[in-house]
């Protein structure tokens, strides 16, 4: 039996008209046609940089998340080596992740309710002491300062007082959104950190997919050892900034701990804020302290530069001084503490991928 001419199975003719009719002519290159091309041009890359300003807070979660899923995945590894099927070696990490987050609140929120809490018992003291001193008498008589604290307490402070309360109140419940997205993100990266790896490299063409494969996951090597390693060296950290606390005397020593362990992660300058923030309180308790607490992080700093970290980091990363101090501080620039965090792993990765691809092939030119 014959098939019927107009059978949509039916290949087009050769002529280019097919079930829609014949194809019409080019459009002509005209000076409207391209002008019209480049506005629409314009009008999505702006869309895009648009969509990409406002998501700018959400990307930057996204990346964090990303680099502690790096970051974890080895011990998911060695997990799954030990006989542990995936999603419990995934959950026994996140649950991990979660005790030290749950400890670093506990020993940093107690010490500022308690001291908030005291200095709030002792303002009526403060106050009544101060209205027994002469010299503040004399001052409050000299410069009127009960009328022009009558007149600045109005609706309009007021009103200011209470939208700082509100800021602070919204920041702290931001905060929290914002560390539980993290988390929530960075558990599904670890479970499905295989599948989005596949993705992304099924995304390059089938001939140099070997070759990127293999950069990408020395890569992912070096940026997970790197994550470890600098979460080892600021536990290292944390540890011995408390016991010398304890040995001190200092008021609070696990939140100086964690508060050192913290901004430790930061390259180049962490060692010394933390370094910095102790030593005043230790000034503030007593010039003793305060001595002992820059002897000691001089000579922690030095045995952490020159033994601690390089021995650690020898086989992770090798990066400059000078590239890791200029991507720290582009870093913070550009997304603040953040960008110094992961400044150092990514400027390993591009030096990855200058020794491994730009470098030959500028050579073979």
């Amino acid at each position: 039996m014959g098939e019927s001419p107009d059978d949509p199975s039916d290949p087009a003719p050769a002529t280019g008209s097919g079930r829609f009719g014949p194809r019409g002519r080019p459009l002509r290159r005209n000076s409207f046609l391209v002008g019209f091309t480049g506005g629409l041009g314009l009008l999505a890359a702006y869309a895009l940089y648009l969509g990409l300003r406002n998501a700018f807070g959400i990307l930057v979660l996204v990346v964090i998340a990303l680099f502690l899923a790096i970051g974890l995945h080895p011990a998911v590894v060695r997990l799954r080596r030990w006989g542990l099927p995936h999603g419990l070696s995934v959950a026994l990490v996140a649950f991990a992740v979660l005790l030290l987050l749950c400890g670093g609140v506990f020993a940093l929120v107690p010490p500022i309710i308690t001291q908030s809490g005291q200095f709030i018992e002792q303002l009526p003291n403060y106050i009544e002491q101060l209205r027994r001193s002469e010299t503040v008498n004399d001052l409050v008589e000299r410069y009127d300062l009960v009328q022009k604290v009558q007149g600045a307490v109005n609706a309009e402070t007021v009103g200011r007082a209470l939208g700082g309360v509100l800021g602070g109140a919204q920041l702290i419940f931001g905060t929290i959104f914002r560390a539980l997205t993290v988390l929530v993100l960075t558990i599904y990266f670890l479970a499905y950190f295989n599948r989005l790896r596949a993705l992304g490299y099924s995304l390059v063409p089938a001939s140099r997919r070997e070759r990127v494969q293999l950069i990408g996951d020395e890569i992912l090597t070096r940026v997970g050892a790197y994550m470890v390693g600098a979460l080892c060296i600021a536990v290292l950290a944390g540890v011995s900034t408390f016991v010398f606390a304890l040995i001190v005397g200092l008021a609070y020593p696990m939140a100086l701990a964690v508060v050192v362990a913290v901004t430790d992660l930061i390259p180049q300058i962490g060692a010394t804020l933390g370094a910095v923030i102790v030593t005043l309180v230790g000034f503030a308790t007593d010039l003793s302290a305060g001595i002992a607490c820059v002897v000691f992080f001089l000579v922690y700093q030095q045995v952490e530069n020159y033994l601690i970290y390089p021995k650690v980091m020898r086989r992770s990363v090798h990066v400059n001084e000078v590239a890791a101090l200029l991507a720290a501080l582009l870093g913070v620039g550009l997304i603040g503490v953040v960008g110094a965090v992961i400044a150092i792993p990514t400027v390993a990765a591009i030096q990855i991928i200058l020794r491994e691809v730009v470098l030959p092939r500028q050579q073979s030119r």
